[in-house]
């Protein structure tokens, strides 16, 4: 993303409602369609734009909600002299009563892990099940060492992604049909999974924000820390008021 020059607003835009609660700021179309994500004043970044989209599978499949403790490394590595404001690279740690879940992007590249552009790996100790918006695979732990040598363990059978199934029509389907009955209990993710997705992605921002490793104390519903507490809610302008219930 080059630099641009602030500008006129565009015809038929309402550029004051367009920034709703967000600070008021010369129009820019680097902070327009699109690339508004990448500005604190409207977005959170790849964590939160992507972060709903993967961190929701993970944790609906672990039974999981709130953190223990989030910890965040990162910032405008790949792109330092670009515009954008949010971290083009980042790493987050999210430590759970049972297991860890990393979250990590990098602005830009296509290629990640197990040949995916995204997606999720959920690593056992007899295989791994690769997850995203297509369909899955699991693939067997293999290989052991022992002896100065190599030898299959063959710990289960591996799993090949079914042909021919597109499984993100299957998900809008359900929502649809869900929408079309009335009876939310039809969906095969409840709707607080993308509450407890958002909630949890917006935890990795404020500890990259704070620099520190943050404690979340689940009967107060807040930080231990002070200094992430103040990043609980945003502040509104432009006369715009937060709801009170």
């Amino acid at each position: 993303m080059t630099k641009k020059p602030d500008g006129p607003v565009p015809s038929g835009v309402d550029y004051k409602m367009w920034l709703g609660p967000a600070p008021e700021r010369p129009y820019n179309p680097n902070r327009f369609h699109f690339n508004f994500r990448w500005y604190w004043d409207y977005a959170g970044g790849l964590m939160t734009d992507w972060g709903v989209h993967e961190i929701d599978i993970a944790l609906f499949a672990m039974n999981a909600d709130a953190p223990k403790s989030v910890i965040a490394s990162g910032g405008k590595l790949a792109y330092p002299d670009d515009p954008a404001e949010t971290p083009d690279t980042l790493q987050t740690v999210f430590e759970y009563d049972d297991f860890n879940m990393l979250w990590e992007h990098a602005t830009g590249i296509d290629g990640g892990p197990y040949g995916r552009t995204e997606g999720i790996a959920f690593i056992g100790n007899n295989g791994t099940l690769v997850v995203n918006r297509q369909g899955y695979d699991v693939i067997e732990e293999s290989e052991g060492r022992g002896d100065n040598k190599t030898y299959k363990m063959n710990l289960m059978e591996s799993v090949k992604r079914p042909e021919g199934v597109n499984y993100l029509d299957l998900h809008t389907q359900n929502f649809v049909d869900a929408i079309r009955t009335a009876d939310a209990s039809i969906l095969k993710t409840p709707i607080i999974s993308g509450s407890v997705a958002a909630i949890n992605a917006h935890m990795g921002n404020v500890a990259f924000k704070t620099g520190e490793k943050i404690y979340w104390d689940k009967s107060k519903a807040r930080f231990t820390s002070k200094k992430a507490n103040q990043l609980l809610k945003p502040e509104y302008q432009n006369g715009w008021k937060m709801p009170s219930h």
